[in-house]
């Protein structure tokens, strides 16, 4: 089977930087046709260096990067230096990227990649939040029904929140962006933190990486060992989340991953509950579903590919 184009929609970030260095790794699944990046863990400025800097790591400095917008719809922005250190990208000491940032503006190439192709051929991978694609669909409502699935990762619900009590990150720096992709109508896989809290990199999973003896698995190594530091103190948990690469693990392995089709509403106007993904998981409101929203990782077998594939960069 041919392998997936796709569009990486992302805000590095350490786990950004290892979804992104999964799918470079991994051609014969899912073909790169862009990096487009976002305001989010950094302002944008930081997230477009960033993901160039990702690229030249895996060595795959032909993939285009694009810069997007610098900001939510309606609101200011709300960054994540806390958790991701000053570049996004603390931990690793990686060169400055060399490769240009592309002219094209990141949404301009998301509404023209997406006409370009037949309808159902091209899948958006939102990482960060989803500003760049919310507005691509308001700028070119054709590219809706053109669009073959949405895997993005962002929300929670048994989890609640990591950014407010009720809220996960990505939802919450856009809920207006995020309340409008789960309306569009788009075919939407959500990796929310129930699944992604399971995705922890215990000291022997960072062992492995690191024992790849590559640029590239000592980079993650050394990527999880900085932002972990966040994640172990806040939830006494034995390491720290890989949130991103469970989306280009779907890709890649959907057996990896259980869940149930539902309906996900975004709330974006209570003080109190802004940005919370409100996933009917138990199916009570009548609602129809809009998206299969994952409640279970097999965490062995996604450290297990994650392992083999980085080995391969």
């Amino acid at each position: 089977m041919a392998p997936r184009k796709i569009i990486i929609d992302t805000d590095p970030g350490q786990d950004d930087a290892v979804a992104i260095l999964l799918a470079l790794a991994s051609p014969e699944d899912v073909d790169v046709l862009g990096i487009t990046a976002v305001a989010g863990n950094v302002p944008l400025e930081l997230t477009a260096k960033n993901a160039r800097i990702i690229c030249e790591l895996a060595g795959k400095t032909d993939v285009p990067v694009f810069a997007g917008c610098d900001r939510p719809l309606g609101r200011d922005l709300v960054t994540a230096e806390h958790v991701h250190g000053k570049t996004g990208l603390d931990g690793p000491s990686l060169p400055d990227p060399q490769m240009p940032l592309q002219e094209q503006h990141a949404v301009d190439f998301i509404i023209e990649t997406v006409r370009a192709h037949d309808t159902g051929t091209i899948t958006l991978c939102p990482l960060g939040p989803l500003t760049n694609v919310a507005t691509a669909f308001q700028r070119a409502p054709d590219i809706v029904e053109k669009v073959q699935q949405i895997v993005l990762m962002g929300g929670a619900y048994f989890e609640v929140g990591n950014i407010t009590p009720t809220a996960e990150f990505n939802i919450y720096v856009d809920p207006e962006a995020a309340d409008i992709v789960f309306k569009s109508g788009v075919d939407i896989v959500v990796m929310p933190l129930d699944v992604t809290h399971k995705a922890l990199v215990t000291k022997p999973r960072n062992d492995a990486f690191r024992a790849l003896g590559t640029p590239v698995g000592v980079a993650v190594a050394e990527m999880t060992d900085f932002f972990e530091r966040f994640d172990k103190e806040k939830y006494g948990s034995a390491g720290a989340p890989l949130h991103d690469p469970c989306v280009t693990a779907y890709l890649i392995r959907p057996d990896l991953f259980t869940g149930r089709h539902v309906n996900v509403e975004v709330e974006t106007s209570s003080d109190l509950t802004m940005g919370m993904t409100v996933a009917d998981w138990w199916r009570v409101t009548g609602r129809p579903a809009n998206a299969m929203f994952m409640g279970d990782i097999d965490a062995d077998g996604f450290f297990g590919l994650l392992t083999e594939r980085l080995a391969r960069l």
